[in-house]
């Protein structure tokens, strides 16, 4: 089937918001080549359970699309109608499956060197879209906290080495009762802002269930999951099992029922990244500090939020991956690599928060748990100084602020 053969019926399998959207643009869908359009459905056929920045974005795209007149929406899909599919990729059920459909788009893509047409097309699409995208003021600056080295008694490594650059580096900060003063700080920017999914906490150690105004996943708290994930992944790598491309898919196709997973609304949003966390993630089933890490990417390129509160725990130590995958030993947990996974967790977190819009306007604060080492970034810092004066948390929050 080609997208000029589309009709609403389609859609009967999407869930009720992306199907509603779907049947009211048909007009529109019949009209994109298949080099684009399935790659558009793989993001409406989730959208009830996106965040609602991402499906503010989606919403402005269609927008943007309808608002082309005929002859331009043809020459900005130009270049997708260009490349040369196959007959097999036709046949492929794109408007239900568009996750897998795009797999093998790229496969084809790589096989017919096709993929540098293909990426220069998206490039040149996303820098249209974006230029007359609307830049919504924010209710308050963005602020970005990680919390590192937990379980550290005494540390060698020179922490902050990336950051320093952008920052200040406080040698002496008044550390009692700090992880109480960073939770309360920014439990207070979400009660003064609320916005839905706009405030976060990430636990790499303990269950974060206390979260009041903010919205909380936690390492510890998704052991059960974990579990059972972990039980399927195995299934599926011991002989006869499928091997790394049934465990792709099978990764990819995984429902949140399949977890234990029964949340509704809100819940169901939250448990639908959580389960992308654990299927998308490297390493996120495993190790605490890649959970953090890459729920803290994934957080701020989705849900765009106003506050991030990420706090780094001690990951087990180092085993193959055959032990790691199969469970058969207990290597106990391991503070001080950990540390330097969190530091430079850390660093990405900044990077990925810059990346966002206002970034100039930005803050960033990464503490040494119960040390006195800490680095602040923002409007209010002096890029790549230190300061060996003593200075209360409180007092960088204010300033932060």
């Amino acid at each position: 089937m080609v997208p000029s053969q589309l009709k609403a019926e389609q859609f009967s399998g999407y869930p009720p918001q992306a199907r509603e959207i779907a049947t009211s643009r048909i007009a529109l869908l019949q009209q994109l080549p298949l080099g684009f359009l399935p790659l558009l459905l793989r993001e409406l056929i989730a959208y009830d359970w996106k965040f609602p920045a991402e499906r503010k974005e989606l919403d402005y795209q269609f927008v943007y699309l309808s608002a082309l007149p005929p002859e331009e929406l043809q020459r900005e899909m130009e270049p997708f109608a260009k490349l040369r599919l196959s007959s097999a990729l036709e046949q492929v059920d794109w408007v239900n499956a568009p996750v897998q459909f795009s797999e093998q788009l790229s496969a084809h893509l790589w096989a017919t060197h096709q993929v540098d047409a293909f990426r220069s097309a998206s490039v040149e699409y996303v820098h249209k879209l974006n230029a007359g995208k609307p830049g919504d003021p924010l209710p308050a600056p963005r602020l970005g906290i990680a919390i590192v080295g937990k379980g550290v008694t005494q540390n060698r490594y020179p922490l902050f080495r990336k950051l320093r650059p952008h920052g200040v580096y406080f040698k002496n900060v008044q550390a009692e009762n700090a992880k109480e003063i960073l939770f309360e700080a920014v439990a207070a920017r979400a009660k003064a802002h609320p916005i839905p999914f706009g405030h976060w906490y990430i636990e790499g150690g303990g269950n974060a269930t206390s979260c009041g105004p903010l919205t909380c996943i936690s390492y510890s708290a998704l052991d059960s999951v974990r579990g059972i994930l972990m039980a399927k992944m195995r299934k599926v790598m011991q002989p006869g099992g499928g091997g790394p491309e049934v465990l792709r898919t099978m990764l990819a196709e995984m429902r949140p029922a399949e977890l234990g997973f029964e949340g509704t609304g809100d819940k169901a949003v939250l448990d639908r990244f959580q389960v992308s966390v654990l299927t998308e993630g490297s390493g996120t089933q495993l190790f605490s500090t890649t959970f953090v890490q890459w729920s803290a990417r994934e957080v701020l390129r989705r849900a765009q939020p106003v506050t991030l509160l990420a706090r780094f725990f001690p990951r087990q130590r180092e085993q193959t991956m055959g032990e790691l995958i199969t469970g058969t030993q207990n290597a106990g947990l391991d503070p001080e690599a950990s540390l330097i996974d969190a530091d430079m967790g850390a660093y990405y977190t900044w990077v990925n928060q810059q990346r966002l819009p206002f970034a100039e306007q930005a803050s960033f604060l990464v503490w040494f748990e119960n040390h006195a080492e800490a680095l602040a970034i923002g409007p209010s810092f002096r890029p790549g100084t230190e300061d060996s004066r003593s200075v209360d948390l409180k007092d960088l929050l204010t300033r932060i602020a």
